[in-house]
C-alpha cells in the first residue's frame, strides 16, 4: 500500500486534457439511425430487448470483459500431461461471459425462435452492436445462427441439431453433445493449396455403409481454416467419388467418445484474437453427409451467405463505434486553447446537432467513409447521417463538387 509520502515521492504531473471512458451507455439510446432502421424496417417492437442488450453490452463491466478476452488470448493444449491427445483450447472467463450474453439474448437464434416481421432486422441490430464492444464473440454466433438453414437440406439432422443450436442457455463445456443444454456450430471449409478454391480441396469422404444423404462416412484430409474449434459440431466439405459434398462433423461420437478431430494450431492473427482460428486434420473422422451427394457447395453456400450478411453488420458496427469514439474525445480535447468542438463545424444528426472533429480532410477519404459497401449495408438511414458528418469538413465548393459526384441535392453551406 502506497502511503501519501510515497504517492508525492512519484508523482510528476496532473493529467489534463483527456476525456473520460466511454462507458455505461445504451449502444442502442445512442443510435439515432439504428432506432430509425428498427422502425422504418418493422423491428420496432424488439427494442425494449435490443435496449437492454445494448445497455448490457455499454456497461463499463462488459468493456472490460471485452479488453481481458482480447488481451489473455485462447491456449491450445493438444496433449494432457500425460501425453494423451486431447485437443482443447481454454478461452478466459471474460469471453465464456461474452458469449453467454449474446446467447441470452439470442444473437444467435432470434429469427429461428420468433418468426415474426423484423426478426431478422432485430437480431441484425444485435450483430451489429456486438463488435462495438468485442468482435471475437461474433464468430460462433453467426456461425450458429448461419448453419440453420444449411442443415434443413437434410432434415433428420435437423430435427436433431437445431432444437440445440437455438437454445437461449450458454453451455461451453466440452462433452457430448447429448449432455449439454445447448450447442454451438463451427465451419471448415478452406485447405492449404486452394483457400476459398473450395473446388481444389483434396479431403476425401468414405461411405461406412450405403452411403448417400445423411448417411456415416469417414474423412482423411486437413482445413486450413476452422474458427471457433471448441465448437460441438463443423459444416465441412470433403470429396466423394461423386464430387465435393458437404458434411457435418461432431467433436463427440455416438457413444460419447471422441471424434478424430485433430487442432494441429492456432492462427496468430492481427485481429480478432480473442476467437480462437485453428488449422485441424481429419484421420478416419466420423462425419455425417448433409444435403444432395456431389452438392457440397450449393449446400454450404446457405450458410456462408449468412456469415457474410454479419461480416457486413459487424464493420458497420465497426465503423459506428469509431466515430461515437471520435465524437466523445472531442468533447473534452483542446488544441491551440480550443475544445475540438468549437473548431468544428456543425451537423445535424437525429435532429440535434453535434459537432465533430475534422478527421476527413480530403475529399477521397470521404467519400471512401460515407460510399463503401458496408457503410451501405445496415441502413439507409446512417448515410443519411454520415454524409452531413462528412460535407461538414469540406469548403463550400468542396463540398458542392462532393454532392454532385453522389446524387445528393444541393444544400445551403
Amino acid at each position: 500500500m502506497l502511503t501519501d509520502d510515497m504517492k508525492a515521492a512519484i508523482h510528476t504531473h496532473e493529467v489534463e486534457n483527456q476525456p473520460p471512458p466511454l462507458e455505461d451507455y445504451n449502444l442502442v439510446g445512442t443510435d439515432v439511425a439504428l432506432r430509425e432502421a428498427l422502425a422504418r424496417e418493422g423491428a420496432d417492437w424488439a427494442e425494449p430487448a435490443l435496449s437492454d442488450f445494448g445497455a448490457a453490452l455499454g456497461s463499463a463491466h462488459m468493456l472490460e470483459q471485452g479488453r481481458l478476452a482480447n488481451v489473455h488470448t485462447p491456449e491450445l493444449r493438444t496433449h494432457d500431461r500425460f501425453g494423451h491427445r486431447i485437443d482443447v483450447v481454454d478461452y478466459h472467463p471474460a469471453y465464456h461471459e461474452l458469449m453467454g450474453l449474446c446467447i441470452k439474448y439470442q444473437a444467435h437464434a432470434w429469427p429461428w425462435n420468433e418468426k415474426r416481421q423484423g426478426a431478422h432486422v432485430a437480431r441484425g441490430a444485435l450483430a451489429y452492436m456486438i463488435p462495438q464492444v468485442e468482435a471475437g464473440v461474433g464468430c460462433p454466433i453467426t456461425m450458429t445462427f448461419a448453419v440453420v438453414p444449411a442443415l434443413r437440406n437434410q432434415p433428420e439432422i435437423a430435427d436433431e441439431w437445431i432444437p440445440r443450436l437455438t437454445s437461449t442457455e450458454y453451455d461451453p463445456r466440452h462433452i457430448p453433445v447429448t449432455e449439454k443444454k445447448s450447442a454451438q456450430m463451427g465451419m471448415a471449409m478452406t485447405e492449404k493449396q486452394g483457400g476459398s478454391d473450395v473446388r481444389s480441396n483434396t479431403t476425401s469422404a468414405r461411405p461406412l455403409g450405403a452411403g448417400g444423404p445423411g448417411a456415416e462416412y469417414e474423412l482423411t484430409g486437413h482445413k486450413w481454416f476452422c474458427s471457433a474449434p471448441m465448437s460441438d459440431a463443423f459444416l465441412t466439405l470433403a470429396n466423394t467419388e461423386v464430387g465435393l459434398t458437404c458434411f457435418l462433423v461432431p467433436r463427440f461420437l455416438p457413444d460419447g467418445t471422441k471424434n478424430n478431430f485433430f487442432i494441429q494450431r492456432l492462427k496468430d492473427k492481427l485481429g480478432n484474437r480473442s476467437n480462437a482460428s485453428s488449422e485441424i486434420e481429419y484421420n478416419a473422422t466420423w462425419a455425417r453427409m448433409v444435403g444432395e451427394e456431389g452438392r457440397g457447395i450449393a449446400t454450404i453456400i446457405d450458410m456462408v451467405t449468412h456469415t457474410r450478411l454479419d461480416c457486413g453488420l459487424a464493420s458497420a458496427g465497426l465503423m459506428r463505434q469509431a466515430v461515437a469514439q471520435a465524437a466523445h474525445n472531442a468533447r473534452y480535447r483542446s488544441a491551440a486553447r480550443k475544445r475540438f468542438r468549437s473548431l468544428c463545424r456543425v451537423a445535424p444528426v437525429g435532429g440535434a446537432a453535434m459537432r465533430l472533429p475534422p478527421i476527413c480532410r480530403s475529399m477521397s477519404m470521404s467519400r471512401l467513409a460515407v460510399s463503401s459497401p458496408a457503410a451501405r449495408f445496415f441502413s439507409s438511414s446512417t448515410i443519411h447521417w454520415a454524409k452531413p458528418m462528412a460535407l461538414s469538413t469540406f469548403s463550400p465548393a468542396s463540398a458542392m463538387r462532393f454532392r454532385k459526384s453522389v446524387n445528393l441535392p444541393p444544400r445551403r453551406m
